[in-house]
Protein backbone atom coordinates (compact mmCIF):
# COMPACT_ATOMS: atom_id res chain seq x y z
CA UNK A 1 0.00 0.00 0.00
CA UNK A 2 3.02 2.23 -0.22
CA UNK A 3 1.91 3.66 -3.57
CA UNK A 4 -1.23 5.14 -1.99
CA UNK A 5 -3.68 2.61 -3.43
CA UNK A 6 -5.85 0.56 -1.10
CA UNK A 7 -5.50 -3.11 -1.96
CA UNK A 8 -6.84 -5.32 0.80
CA UNK A 9 -4.93 -8.30 -0.58
CA UNK A 10 -1.72 -6.65 0.65
CA UNK A 11 -2.70 -7.41 4.25
CA UNK A 12 -2.29 -11.12 3.59
CA UNK A 13 1.41 -10.51 2.93
CA UNK A 14 1.95 -7.82 5.56
CA UNK A 15 0.45 -9.66 8.54
CA UNK A 16 2.63 -12.28 10.17
CA UNK A 17 1.73 -14.51 13.07
CA UNK A 18 3.14 -13.82 16.56
CA UNK A 19 6.63 -15.32 16.84
CA UNK A 20 6.26 -19.09 17.32
CA UNK A 21 9.90 -19.43 18.39
CA UNK A 22 9.39 -16.91 21.16
CA UNK A 23 6.25 -18.76 22.21
CA UNK A 24 8.24 -21.99 22.54
CA UNK A 25 10.81 -20.12 24.62
CA UNK A 26 8.01 -18.82 26.84
CA UNK A 27 6.63 -22.34 27.26
CA UNK A 28 10.09 -23.61 28.17
CA UNK A 29 10.56 -20.82 30.69
CA UNK A 30 7.18 -21.58 32.25
CA UNK A 31 8.20 -25.25 32.64
CA UNK A 32 11.27 -24.13 34.58
CA UNK A 33 9.25 -22.29 37.24
CA UNK A 34 8.53 -25.56 39.02
CA UNK A 35 4.78 -24.94 39.12
CA UNK A 36 2.67 -27.93 38.08
CA UNK A 37 1.37 -27.90 34.54
CA UNK A 38 -2.11 -26.42 34.50
CA UNK A 39 -1.76 -24.76 37.90
CA UNK A 40 -2.26 -21.30 36.38
CA UNK A 41 -4.98 -22.34 33.97
CA UNK A 42 -5.51 -19.89 31.14
CA UNK A 43 -2.93 -17.47 32.51
CA UNK A 44 -0.23 -19.68 31.01
CA UNK A 45 -1.78 -19.55 27.53
CA UNK A 46 -2.24 -15.78 27.73
CA UNK A 47 1.27 -15.17 28.99
CA UNK A 48 2.78 -17.25 26.20
CA UNK A 49 0.58 -15.52 23.61
CA UNK A 50 1.66 -12.10 24.85
CA UNK A 51 5.32 -13.13 24.79
CA UNK A 52 4.95 -14.23 21.16
CA UNK A 53 3.04 -11.07 20.24
CA UNK A 54 5.62 -8.81 21.84
CA UNK A 55 8.59 -10.91 20.75
CA UNK A 56 10.25 -11.16 24.14
CA UNK A 57 10.85 -13.69 26.93
CA UNK A 58 10.18 -12.99 29.68
CA UNK A 59 7.32 -10.86 28.41
CA UNK A 60 7.17 -7.27 29.65
CA UNK A 61 4.15 -6.44 31.83
CA UNK A 62 1.51 -4.39 30.02
CA UNK A 63 2.14 -0.74 30.82
CA UNK A 64 0.22 1.27 28.21
CA UNK A 65 -3.12 -0.33 27.32
CA UNK A 66 -5.77 1.91 25.73
CA UNK A 67 -9.53 1.72 25.24
CA UNK A 68 -10.51 2.72 21.68
CA UNK A 69 -14.20 3.15 20.86
CA UNK A 70 -15.47 3.80 17.32
CA UNK A 71 -18.79 5.66 17.19
CA UNK A 72 -21.53 5.91 14.59
CA UNK A 73 -25.25 5.93 13.86
CA UNK A 74 -27.10 3.60 11.48
CA UNK A 75 -30.32 4.66 9.76
CA UNK A 76 -31.63 1.11 10.05
CA UNK A 77 -32.40 2.08 13.66
CA UNK A 78 -35.30 4.14 12.25
CA UNK A 79 -37.11 0.80 11.79
CA UNK A 80 -37.33 0.33 15.55
CA UNK A 81 -34.69 -2.39 15.79
CA UNK A 82 -32.95 -0.90 18.82
CA UNK A 83 -33.94 -0.04 22.37
CA UNK A 84 -32.23 3.33 21.86
CA UNK A 85 -33.65 6.11 19.66
CA UNK A 86 -32.36 6.35 16.10
CA UNK A 87 -29.57 8.87 15.80
CA UNK A 88 -28.89 8.78 19.51
CA UNK A 89 -25.33 7.44 19.60
CA UNK A 90 -23.99 10.92 20.39
CA UNK A 91 -25.59 10.61 23.84
CA UNK A 92 -23.53 7.47 24.44
CA UNK A 93 -20.41 9.36 23.39
CA UNK A 94 -21.16 12.23 25.73
CA UNK A 95 -21.67 9.86 28.65
CA UNK A 96 -18.27 8.30 27.95
CA UNK A 97 -16.54 11.66 27.61
CA UNK A 98 -18.14 12.90 30.83
CA UNK A 99 -17.09 9.74 32.66
CA UNK A 100 -20.64 8.58 33.35
CA UNK A 101 -20.80 5.28 31.44
CA UNK A 102 -19.74 1.82 32.66
CA UNK A 103 -16.70 1.68 30.37
CA UNK A 104 -15.60 5.15 31.49
CA UNK A 105 -15.92 4.21 35.17
CA UNK A 106 -13.97 0.97 34.67
CA UNK A 107 -11.29 2.69 32.59
CA UNK A 108 -10.87 5.37 35.26
CA UNK A 109 -10.52 2.83 38.05
CA UNK A 110 -8.08 0.70 36.04
CA UNK A 111 -6.04 3.75 35.07
CA UNK A 112 -6.53 3.11 31.36
CA UNK A 113 -6.86 6.07 28.95
CA UNK A 114 -9.90 6.08 26.71
CA UNK A 115 -10.28 7.34 23.15
CA UNK A 116 -13.50 7.91 21.17
CA UNK A 117 -13.41 8.10 17.36
CA UNK A 118 -16.52 9.56 15.69
CA UNK A 119 -17.02 8.03 12.26
CA UNK A 120 -20.69 8.75 11.51
CA UNK A 121 -22.56 10.22 14.46
CA UNK A 122 -25.89 11.87 13.66
CA UNK A 123 -25.08 15.22 15.28
CA UNK A 124 -23.25 18.41 14.40
CA UNK A 125 -19.50 17.86 14.77
CA UNK A 126 -19.26 21.14 16.70
CA UNK A 127 -21.10 19.46 19.58
CA UNK A 128 -18.08 17.26 20.32
CA UNK A 129 -14.33 17.84 20.75
CA UNK A 130 -12.33 18.08 17.52
CA UNK A 131 -10.10 15.21 18.63
CA UNK A 132 -13.22 13.01 18.62
CA UNK A 133 -14.67 14.14 15.26
CA UNK A 134 -11.57 14.66 13.11
CA UNK A 135 -11.92 11.26 11.37
CA UNK A 136 -15.67 11.58 10.69
CA UNK A 137 -16.70 10.37 7.22
CA UNK A 138 -20.38 11.28 7.14
CA UNK A 139 -23.43 11.93 9.28
CA UNK A 140 -25.13 8.58 10.00
CA UNK A 141 -25.12 5.76 7.44
CA UNK A 142 -27.46 4.63 4.69
CA UNK A 143 -30.34 2.31 5.62
CA UNK A 144 -28.77 -1.07 4.95
CA UNK A 145 -32.02 -2.85 4.12
CA UNK A 146 -32.76 -0.66 1.07
CA UNK A 147 -29.55 1.25 0.22
CA UNK A 148 -25.80 1.10 0.58
CA UNK A 149 -24.47 2.26 3.93
CA UNK A 150 -21.63 4.18 2.26
CA UNK A 151 -20.40 5.30 -1.12
CA UNK A 152 -17.24 3.67 -2.45
CA UNK A 153 -15.24 6.79 -1.62
CA UNK A 154 -16.66 6.95 1.91
CA UNK A 155 -15.90 3.28 2.50
CA UNK A 156 -12.26 3.77 1.55
CA UNK A 157 -12.01 6.88 3.73
CA UNK A 158 -13.50 5.05 6.70
CA UNK A 159 -11.23 2.05 6.23
CA UNK A 160 -8.17 4.30 5.96
CA UNK A 161 -9.29 6.22 9.05
CA UNK A 162 -9.29 2.97 11.03
CA UNK A 163 -5.81 2.20 9.73
CA UNK A 164 -4.65 5.69 10.71
CA UNK A 165 -5.97 5.28 14.26
CA UNK A 166 -4.12 1.95 14.55
CA UNK A 167 -0.91 3.64 13.41
CA UNK A 168 -1.41 6.51 15.83
CA UNK A 169 -1.83 4.11 18.72
CA UNK A 170 1.17 1.99 17.74
CA UNK A 171 3.34 5.07 17.26
CA UNK A 172 2.32 6.48 20.66
CA UNK A 173 3.43 3.29 22.46
CA UNK A 174 0.05 1.67 23.13
CA UNK A 175 0.92 -1.97 23.90
CA UNK A 176 -2.63 -3.41 23.86
CA UNK A 177 -6.00 -2.07 22.68
CA UNK A 178 -9.37 -2.73 24.31
CA UNK A 179 -11.72 -2.32 21.34
CA UNK A 180 -15.40 -1.35 21.44
CA UNK A 181 -18.13 0.61 19.69
CA UNK A 182 -20.65 3.31 20.52
CA UNK A 183 -23.49 2.85 18.06
CA UNK A 184 -27.24 2.70 17.59
CA UNK A 185 -28.16 0.10 15.00
CA UNK A 186 -24.64 -1.32 14.94
CA UNK A 187 -25.63 -4.79 16.12
CA UNK A 188 -28.06 -5.04 13.19
CA UNK A 189 -25.26 -4.27 10.73
CA UNK A 190 -23.05 -6.76 12.57
CA UNK A 191 -25.74 -9.42 12.28
CA UNK A 192 -25.89 -8.93 8.52
CA UNK A 193 -22.11 -9.25 8.16
CA UNK A 194 -21.93 -12.41 10.26
CA UNK A 195 -24.93 -14.05 8.58
CA UNK A 196 -23.43 -13.32 5.17
CA UNK A 197 -19.94 -14.58 6.03
CA UNK A 198 -21.18 -17.67 7.91
CA UNK A 199 -23.82 -18.55 5.31
CA UNK A 200 -26.72 -18.63 7.73
CA UNK A 201 -30.22 -17.16 8.03
CA UNK A 202 -31.21 -13.92 9.70
CA UNK A 203 -33.10 -15.61 12.54
CA UNK A 204 -29.98 -17.52 13.59
CA UNK A 205 -27.94 -14.35 14.20
CA UNK A 206 -30.57 -11.90 15.44
CA UNK A 207 -30.02 -11.05 19.09
CA UNK A 208 -31.54 -8.63 21.55
CA UNK A 209 -28.76 -6.05 21.39
CA UNK A 210 -27.36 -4.07 24.30
CA UNK A 211 -30.78 -2.69 25.22
CA UNK A 212 -32.66 -6.02 25.41
CA UNK A 213 -35.35 -5.26 22.83
CA UNK A 214 -38.82 -6.78 23.13
CA UNK A 215 -40.26 -9.45 20.84
CA UNK A 216 -41.76 -6.99 18.34
CA UNK A 217 -38.48 -5.11 18.00
CA UNK A 218 -36.68 -8.45 17.63
CA UNK A 219 -38.95 -9.36 14.71
CA UNK A 220 -38.30 -5.97 13.09
CA UNK A 221 -34.58 -6.48 13.57
CA UNK A 222 -34.75 -9.96 12.09
CA UNK A 223 -36.57 -8.60 9.02
CA UNK A 224 -34.00 -5.83 8.61
CA UNK A 225 -31.13 -8.32 8.81
CA UNK A 226 -32.91 -10.56 6.29
CA UNK A 227 -33.28 -7.66 3.84
CA UNK A 228 -29.71 -6.51 4.43
CA UNK A 229 -28.48 -10.05 3.93
CA UNK A 230 -30.19 -10.18 0.56
CA UNK A 231 -28.21 -7.09 -0.47
CA UNK A 232 -24.95 -8.27 1.13
CA UNK A 233 -24.62 -11.70 -0.48
CA UNK A 234 -23.68 -10.42 -3.97
CA UNK A 235 -20.76 -8.50 -2.40
CA UNK A 236 -19.20 -11.47 -0.59
CA UNK A 237 -16.26 -11.65 -2.98
CA UNK A 238 -15.26 -8.05 -2.23
CA UNK A 239 -14.77 -7.32 1.47
CA UNK A 240 -14.56 -3.55 1.05
CA UNK A 241 -17.67 -3.74 -1.13
CA UNK A 242 -19.41 -5.76 1.58
CA UNK A 243 -18.56 -3.11 4.17
CA UNK A 244 -19.75 -0.37 1.84
CA UNK A 245 -23.05 -2.15 1.28
CA UNK A 246 -24.14 -2.87 4.84
CA UNK A 247 -21.54 -1.98 7.49
CA UNK A 248 -21.46 1.78 7.89
CA UNK A 249 -18.44 3.97 8.55
CA UNK A 250 -17.85 2.83 12.13
CA UNK A 251 -17.73 -0.89 11.36
CA UNK A 252 -15.65 -0.24 8.25
CA UNK A 253 -13.16 1.75 10.32
CA UNK A 254 -13.00 -0.98 12.97
CA UNK A 255 -12.13 -3.51 10.26
CA UNK A 256 -9.31 -1.31 8.97
CA UNK A 257 -8.16 -0.75 12.54
CA UNK A 258 -8.00 -4.48 13.28
CA UNK A 259 -6.01 -5.28 10.17
CA UNK A 260 -3.53 -2.45 10.60
CA UNK A 261 -3.13 -3.27 14.29
CA UNK A 262 -2.12 -6.78 13.23
CA UNK A 263 0.36 -5.29 10.75
CA UNK A 264 1.81 -3.18 13.57
CA UNK A 265 1.85 -6.18 15.93
CA UNK A 266 -0.52 -4.54 18.43
CA UNK A 267 -2.67 -7.05 20.37
CA UNK A 268 -6.39 -6.28 20.59
CA UNK A 269 -9.13 -7.44 22.98
CA UNK A 270 -12.48 -7.65 21.17
CA UNK A 271 -15.69 -6.72 22.98
CA UNK A 272 -19.08 -7.74 21.63
CA UNK A 273 -20.89 -8.63 18.43
CA UNK A 274 -19.84 -5.50 16.52
CA UNK A 275 -16.10 -6.02 16.97
CA UNK A 276 -16.57 -9.75 16.32
CA UNK A 277 -18.31 -9.01 13.01
CA UNK A 278 -15.52 -6.68 11.91
CA UNK A 279 -12.93 -9.25 12.97
CA UNK A 280 -14.69 -11.85 10.82
CA UNK A 281 -14.48 -9.56 7.79
CA UNK A 282 -10.82 -8.91 8.59
CA UNK A 283 -10.16 -12.65 8.79
CA UNK A 284 -11.50 -12.97 5.25
CA UNK A 285 -8.94 -10.37 4.19
CA UNK A 286 -5.96 -11.86 6.07
CA UNK A 287 -6.30 -15.31 7.62
CA UNK A 288 -3.42 -14.78 10.07
CA UNK A 289 -4.94 -11.62 11.58
CA UNK A 290 -7.03 -13.35 14.32
CA UNK A 291 -3.79 -14.54 15.94
CA UNK A 292 -3.42 -10.96 17.22
CA UNK A 293 -6.81 -10.80 18.93
CA UNK A 294 -8.45 -12.03 22.12
CA UNK A 295 -12.18 -12.36 22.66
CA UNK A 296 -12.80 -10.48 25.89
CA UNK A 297 -16.24 -11.78 26.75
CA UNK A 298 -19.27 -13.74 25.64
CA UNK A 299 -21.94 -11.06 25.19
CA UNK A 300 -24.84 -13.49 24.82
CA UNK A 301 -25.45 -12.52 21.18
CA UNK A 302 -25.92 -15.54 18.86
CA UNK A 303 -24.10 -13.73 16.05
CA UNK A 304 -21.06 -13.11 18.22
CA UNK A 305 -20.92 -16.78 19.19
CA UNK A 306 -20.98 -17.83 15.52
CA UNK A 307 -18.27 -15.34 14.57
CA UNK A 308 -15.95 -16.30 17.41
CA UNK A 309 -16.44 -19.98 16.65
CA UNK A 310 -15.52 -19.35 13.01
CA UNK A 311 -12.31 -17.62 14.14
CA UNK A 312 -11.56 -20.21 16.87
CA UNK A 313 -11.53 -17.48 19.55
CA UNK A 314 -12.61 -18.55 23.02
CA UNK A 315 -13.97 -15.71 25.23
CA UNK A 316 -12.02 -14.99 28.38
CA UNK A 317 -15.11 -14.11 30.42
CA UNK A 318 -18.81 -14.95 30.49
CA UNK A 319 -20.47 -12.75 33.10
CA UNK A 320 -23.62 -11.83 31.19
CA UNK A 321 -22.44 -8.27 30.51
CA UNK A 322 -24.45 -6.82 27.61
CA UNK A 323 -23.74 -3.11 28.09
CA UNK A 324 -21.45 -3.02 25.06
CA UNK A 325 -19.22 0.02 24.57
CA UNK A 326 -16.09 -2.06 25.30
CA UNK A 327 -17.25 -2.83 28.85
CA UNK A 328 -16.86 -6.60 28.65
CA UNK A 329 -13.48 -6.39 26.94
CA UNK A 330 -12.25 -3.98 29.59
CA UNK A 331 -13.37 -6.38 32.31
CA UNK A 332 -11.05 -8.96 30.72
CA UNK A 333 -8.04 -6.63 30.79
CA UNK A 334 -7.05 -7.37 34.42
CA UNK A 335 -6.86 -11.07 33.54
CA UNK A 336 -4.56 -10.33 30.60
CA UNK A 337 -2.46 -8.00 32.73
CA UNK A 338 -2.20 -10.67 35.41
CA UNK A 339 -1.02 -13.21 32.84
CA UNK A 340 1.68 -10.82 31.64
CA UNK A 341 2.81 -10.03 35.19
CA UNK A 342 3.03 -13.67 36.24
CA UNK A 343 4.87 -14.66 33.05
CA UNK A 344 7.28 -11.77 33.49
CA UNK A 345 8.02 -12.05 37.18
CA UNK A 346 7.82 -15.73 38.19
CA UNK A 347 11.39 -16.88 38.87
CA UNK A 348 12.76 -19.94 37.13
CA UNK A 349 14.72 -22.69 38.85
CA UNK A 350 18.15 -23.85 37.84
CA UNK A 351 18.27 -27.39 36.45
CA UNK A 352 20.20 -28.70 39.46
CA UNK A 353 17.71 -27.36 42.03
CA UNK A 354 15.18 -29.78 43.54
CA UNK A 355 12.11 -29.51 41.33
CA UNK A 356 14.19 -27.87 38.60
CA UNK A 357 13.74 -28.47 34.92
CA UNK A 358 15.82 -31.63 34.88
CA UNK A 359 14.26 -33.12 38.01
CA UNK A 360 11.98 -36.07 37.16
CA UNK A 361 8.39 -34.92 37.40
CA UNK A 362 9.24 -31.20 37.48
CA UNK A 363 6.31 -29.11 36.28
CA UNK A 364 3.89 -32.04 36.38
CA UNK A 365 1.42 -32.68 39.16
CA UNK A 366 1.29 -36.38 38.25
CA UNK A 367 5.05 -36.93 38.45
CA UNK A 368 5.45 -37.65 34.72
CA UNK A 369 8.66 -36.49 33.10
CA UNK A 370 8.68 -33.22 31.21
CA UNK A 371 9.62 -33.56 27.57
CA UNK A 372 11.97 -31.02 26.00
CA UNK A 373 9.75 -28.77 23.86
CA UNK A 374 12.59 -28.15 21.47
Amino acid sequence: MSDGSLNLDDFGDLIERPDSGVRRDAEERRARTGLPTGALGRLDELGEWLAAARGRVPVEPLSRPKVVLFAGDHKVAELGVSARPAGGAHTLVRAVLEGNSPVAVLARHQGVPLRVVDMSLDCDPEELPEEVTRHRVRRSGGRLDIEDSLTAEEAERAFRAGMAVADEEADSGTDLVVLGDLSVGGTTAAGVLIAALCGTDASVVTGRGGGHIDDLAWMRKCAAIRDGLRRARPALGDQLGLLRTVAGADLTAITGFLLQSAVRRTPVILDGVVSAACALVAQRVAFRAPDWWLAGQAAGEPAQAKALDRMALDPLLDHGVTAGEGTGALLALPLVRAAAAVAAELPVRDAEEPGGADEPGAGRADGAEVLDAT
